[in-house]
């Protein structure tokens, strides 16, 4: 008995299209970020929409315009920053399990930004100099892994032991270093973990241009980053220089990880994870899957906000305590572990 093969319907065939998955994914984001207007405390729900009609009362506007609503910006723009620099990172590397955190990347900015603050030259209410040390902090973590890497930077499996060594390494230093400044502890930890707690529009003003001028960076490498995934011997006989290609590459991962270090902290697996979102929704083709991985980290990063409001709110009441606030650093790490599993266990199955 044959089986009657019959073409995808009009609904299939629509949803190929890249251009109907970012605008449904870009319709995700919308929704998850009222959610996150929403989620928080301080002002009901009816309170935030009399606010947003222009009727609220002058305590419920100051919460909502100037401490919920940069705080949903932030968190939008530092989760599209960490997904475009996992997406270039594994790209560049040739690693599906590279990334940010795991490449000495973040470990370097949360360093840069710690050390920075341990000798008082910089404080979490003081972004701009936060964002410098970041970023000398996270190009010190590449720049040692890509010495530690040597001659064998084409070989993903080495590049990722060399990886989380240098991610070891980079987390004991910043260990020191609150040995060394144990007061400091309080105004740092934000950083260890992941928090988007008390941004506003400082941060917000700092971080878009930042984020905007280094992802569209990224979006003009995807030519030479797909070259650079099929292997140097292949990108060198397209015209294609291997190491100044992948130096470029990593100039701007590092640059995108430092900006979103600096304005949230080091929010766990989003860098790593999320580009295999976006090449599963969006496919290989970097044009398309960069722009992807961007809106992806926003969904996820808001989303993750918008759960831990609640989430905070529920214990609240759970527990009877006053003030208790859950990182969403603390949810995207523990969320993000059991997908990891998932990637890892797929990945060995597969071979």
């Amino acid at each position: 008995m044959s089986v009657l093969k019959t073409a995808p319907g009009p609904a299939r065939r629509a949803w190929r299209s890249p251009a109907v998955r970012m605008s449904a994914l870009a319709a995700l984001a919308a929704l998850v970020a009222c959610a996150d207007l929403f989620a928080g405390r301080g002002v009901t729900g009816e309170g935030v929409r009399a606010v947003l009609l222009g009727t609220g009362d002058p305590p419920a506007e100051h919460i909502v315009l100037q401490l919920r609503l940069p705080r949903l910006l932030v968190a939008l723009v530092a989760g599209a920053s960490l997904g475009v620099a996992g997406l270039v990172l594994q790209s560049a590397l040739r690693n599906p399990l590279a990334g940010p955190e795991v490449t000495g990347v973040t470990p370097g900015a949360v360093l840069g930004a710690v050390a920075a603050t341990g000798l008082g030259l910089a404080g979490w209410d003081s972004p701009t100099a936060v964002v410098v040390a970041a970023c000398l902090g996270g190009f010190a973590g590449a720049g040692l892994l890509w010495l530690l890497a040597g001659r064998e930077k084409d070989d993903p499996e080495q590049t990722a032991v060399y990886g989380v060594l240098v991610s070891a390494v980079l987390a004991g230093l910043t260990a020191v270093v609150l040995l060394v400044a144990p007061g400091e502890l309080g105004s740092v930890v934000q950083w260890l973990i992941g928090s988007t707690e008390g941004r506003v529009w400082q941060h917000w003003h700092l971080l878009w241009p930042w984020a905007a001028v280094w992802g569209a960076a990224a979006w003009l490498l995807a030519a030479p980053l797909t070259l650079l995934r099929c292997g140097d011997e292949q990108a060198s006989a397209a015209g294609l220089d291997p190491g100044r290609g992948r130096a470029a590459a990593l100039v701007c991962a590092v640059a995108l990880t430092a900006g979103a270090v600096s304005a949230v902290g080091a929010l766990g697996f989003v860098g790593l994870l999320v580009p295999h979102l976006a090449l599963a929704v969006f496919g290989a083709g970097l044009r398309i899957a960069l722009p992807g991985a961007a809106l992806l980290g926003a969904v996820v990063v808001c989303g993750a906000d918008a759960a831990a409001q609640l989430l905070s709110r529920l214990l609240v009441v759970a527990l009877g305590a006053d003030r208790l606030t859950l990182p969403v650093g603390a949810l995207t790490t523990f969320v993000g572990a059991g997908l990891l599993l998932v990637v890892a266990r797929r990945r060995t199955d597969g071979r």
